[in-house]
């Protein structure tokens, strides 16, 4: 890891955890120490200048000390913006009190920035057959060479439940890309993955943890089938509620009127039938002799 942060700070001179190094920071600091009312006060305010870039380079010192351009960019002017509204805010105090604040105002940023840069530890959350997305990429793993991978492993369990040791992890996949994505999760899936950036000769540049967690969908509650009282004694022979013993002499009674109904209806439409013949057979000989005579 040392040999990575020399490396980058050779290859860029502006990654740097150093906010008090900025000129535009010290410009302003200065001028601020000026402004104080008497010389007296000037001192002392630079006394207080001095001592708060010891703590900005203790601060930067315990977080191993570098940064990228883009994060020393953004809290260098994140404590610009809060020194201005500072001056414009009418102050009642002590001039070396209100430098002390405004002071303690910079670490604090700095610390901020810092720990949001080298965080080595983020929690994430998925639900039971949904989706998790790993990404360990920080923006100055660009500026390595050599074409280093990521490497993913996994320990089961509840992350955060128990420490765990090397031989806990295991390997899961070797990509170039810095993010894999985890489809259709189960609750046996959570645990801590960590992500490696390694060169091929294993030398470890960066590494990261995640403590994923996936909640399991809510059980679905089946609602018990309400069976009916049975009936009271004395019932079971219903005319209603025909029992299984009854059941055939019922279709079979059913069956015979019906068979007994289509024989009258049969029976009843013939004779229908030949009466009507019998009544239209005159009218028909009739008309046929009537059509001989003419004919002759």
């Amino acid at each position: 890891m040392m040999l990575v942060l020399v490396s980058l700070l050779c290859t860029v001179p502006s990654v740097k955890a150093c906010l008090q190094c900025d000129r535009r920071i010290r410009r302003l600091l200065e001028d601020f120490i000026l402004s104080a009312s008497t010389v007296d006060n000037q001192i002392e305010m630079k006394r207080i200048c001095d001592h708060a870039y010891v703590t900005y380079k203790e601060t930067s010192r315990e977080r191993k000390g570098v940064i990228d351009p883009t994060t020393l960019y953004r809290a260098r002017s994140e404590y610009q913006s809060e020194f201005h509204r500072f001056l414009k805010t009418q102050h009642t105090g002590s001039e070396t009190f209100e430098a002390i604040q405004i002071m303690e105002k910079g670490r604090k940023i700095l610390e901020k920035h810092l720990d949001t840069f080298i965080r080595d530890e983020y929690p994430v959350q998925a639900e039971e057959g949904g989706q998790a997305v790993l990404n360990c990429f920080v923006p100055w793993h660009r500026l390595l060479l050599g074409r280093p991978e990521y490497h993913y492993s996994w320990a089961a369990g509840v992350p955060g439940s128990e420490k765990l040791n090397e031989q806990d992890f295991k390997a899961l996949v070797v990509t170039d890309d810095s993010s894999v994505i985890l489809n259709q999760l189960h609750v046996a899936e959570q645990g801590t993955y960590r992500c490696s950036l390694q060169s091929r000769n294993g030398t470890v540049f960066y590494r990261v943890t995640f403590l994923l967690t996936v909640v399991p969908l809510p059980h679905q509650t089946h609602r018990s089938i309400i069976s009916l009282p049975p009936l009271p004694y004395g019932d079971n022979y219903s005319p209603f509620k025909p029992t299984e013993g009854l059941l055939v002499p019922v279709t079979t009674m059913v069956t015979a009127l019906s068979l007994a109904a289509s024989v009258g209806l049969t029976v009843v439409l013939g004779l229908m039938i030949c009466r009507r013949r019998t009544a239209t057979e005159p009218r028909r000989r009739r008309k046929e002799d009537k059509t001989t005579e003419n004919t002759v």
